[in-house]
């Protein structure tokens, strides 16, 4: 078995199955050397997220206590935390890839364990580039504590701005309709006018131009969205 020590990533498996929470955490520490915590309810995990700040959480799509939706519903309104559903629910995918709920992969059971501890080293690794600087604008993302910056200087955002900025620049160049840029801002399923959309871009570019007034980072895509260029 692999050392684990404090500083490696701190894994949060939310299961009610004790023989597949067993499986994970076995795999997770001794494949990746990651550490794990494991809740067998839904009912606790908020508070827990809150207190001990994972790196990453497992989701139990169907739980006591409380599901995994709602799960990942609350923690959205408050956290950044990587999220990967795990699902029996096939009809669920769908709704989970759609960006809804804010989770940022999904897996289905029957699962490969394997597949399991590869899909956690990629979520890791994109939520460690998203939380860090982009090199050529000088964005830094702090997922964990809902602060940005821009060239030094820090920036002023609403919750809605930071995931709006978020989700453009962790995937720079790649065009987001209003409709997507929507699911990822209201997680609470909320009927808003997809030019709500265009309000947030509008006051979201007058703050990043007042940080750096020589660039022009987000990009209207004339008929398709909105993109921001790293």
């Amino acid at each position: 078995m692999s050392a684990v020590e404090p500083s490696q990533p701190l894994v949060l498996i939310v299961e009610d199955e004790p023989k597949i929470a067993d499986l994970l955490a076995d795999y997770l520490q001794q494949q990746a050397g990651y550490r794990t915590f494991h809740l067998d309810r839904g009912d606790g995990v908020v508070a827990w997220v809150r207190e001990n700040q994972p790196d990453l959480i497992l989701l139990d799509l169907m739980l006591p206590g409380m599901s995994g939706i709602d799960i990942c519903k609350q923690l959205r309104t408050e956290s950044m935390v990587p999220i990967i559903m795990i699902t029996a629910r096939v009809e669920e995918i769908d709704r989970l890839l759609g960006l809804e709920l804010g989770a940022d992969d999904y897996i289905c059971k029957p699962f490969s364990p394997r597949e399991v501890v590869a899909r956690s080293k990629a979520v890791l690794r994109r939520a460690r580039a998203g939380a860090g600087q982009n090199a050529s604008t000088g964005l830094i993302m702090d997922r964990e504590n809902f602060s940005a910056s821009l060239g030094g200087k820090t920036l002023s955002l609403t919750p809605v701005e930071f995931s709006l900025l978020n989700t453009l620049s962790s995937h720079p160049g790649r065009v987001y309709s209003r409709d997507q840029l929507m699911n990822e801002m209201y997680s609470d399923y909320r009927v808003v006018s997809d030019r709500a959309v265009d309000t947030h871009v509008k006051n979201l570019r007058r703050k990043l131009s007042d940080a750096a007034p020589d660039s022009e980072l987000l990009e209207s895509v004339y008929g398709l969205g909105y993109r921001y260029i790293g």
